[in-house]
């Protein structure tokens, strides 16, 4: 279910639809309140830097290798979650556009290449198949790959979380802030495992699209150019259209874009215990 709520800095934050219970609400000058929550209030532009929701501290992005020895061994869990940024500019055609939500973009399934498929939209935030497939590809003079981690944080209480109200992880880097406050023009692809031991809940908020498939099934939908928006996945319930059952191991996969000035806001909150690097 989508609920309605607030537009800021111009981004639509009405109804749309989606899958996986989805909710949507304005994040506070503060930050985002915790899941469940709504709130009023103004938008997170100005904000500087990385912001954990949890301590308030700053958190720093490092660069995995495997020579450096940040990648943990096959087997291992993963604590930082392994992600590629793709840095766009702000005249890109599908970027600094429609303000709308924007559900389908994607089709349902997950292409053979491990890429979401174009299927078009709702409302028209996206300006064809070809430049989509720019957004997770790269594409020399159209984007700048950048490696970075999404740190989780273990919350003590079974539970896992990233959060920022301020995900700006490439400013002064790829194509530069031009003239911005914050890079705000890019995409995040992210990868990985785990294997299904029964009662996980996957959950996501913010802005802009995010495309999470389990098992190269779309699992939340959260397409368009809009304020904080949030999808969860409970494997449980959702297990047979995930076609996944308890003791195996399945594929994550995770697509978000940054669209659109000024603000962006990044959370992760799981009960998955153990990621592992695709096999």
């Amino acid at each position: 279910m989508l609920a309605a709520c607030t537009p800021e800095d111009g981004r639509e934050t009405g109804s749309g639809s989606g899958i996986g219970g989805l909710t949507s609400d304005a994040a506070s000058s503060g930050g985002i309140p915790p899941l469940g929550t709504t709130s009023g209030g103004a938008g997170s532009s100005g904000g500087s830097g990385m912001v954990d929701g949890t301590t308030g501290e700053g958190i720093r992005f490092d660069l995995g290798d495997e020579g450096s020895g940040s990648l943990p061994p096959v087997g291992e869990c993963q604590t930082d979650l392994i992600a590629t940024v793709r840095d766009f500019m702000s005249s890109h055609p599908d970027f600094e556009g429609l303000v709308a939500v924007d559900p389908g973009i994607v089709e349902p399934m997950l292409g053979g290449d491990g890429k979401p498929v174009y299927a078009g939209g709702t409302t028209g935030t996206t300006s064809g198949a070809a430049n989509f497939d720019q957004w997770y590809r790269d594409v020399a003079g159209v984007n700048i790959t950048i490696p970075t981690e999404i740190p989780l944080t273990d919350q003590g209480d079974g539970t896992y979380v990233f959060d920022s109200a301020a995900f700006f992880p490439i400013d002064d880097q790829g194509h530069g802030n031009e003239g911005n406050a914050h890079n705000y023009h890019f995409t995040l692809e992210m990868h990985t495992q785990f294997t299904y031991q029964g009662g996980e809940v996957f959950t996501f908020r913010g802005d802009d699209d995010l495309f999470t498939f389990i098992n190269g099934r779309l699992g939340i939908d959260l397409g368009g150019v809009h304020g904080p928006m949030e999808g969860s996945i409970d494997l449980d319930a959702m297990a047979g259209a995930l076609e996944i059952t308890p003791g195996g191991t399945y594929d994550l996969d995770f697509f978000f874009a940054e669209r659109h000035t000024t603000q962006s806001n990044f959370r992760i909150e799981t009960t998955i215990g153990c990621f592992q690097p695709p096999g």
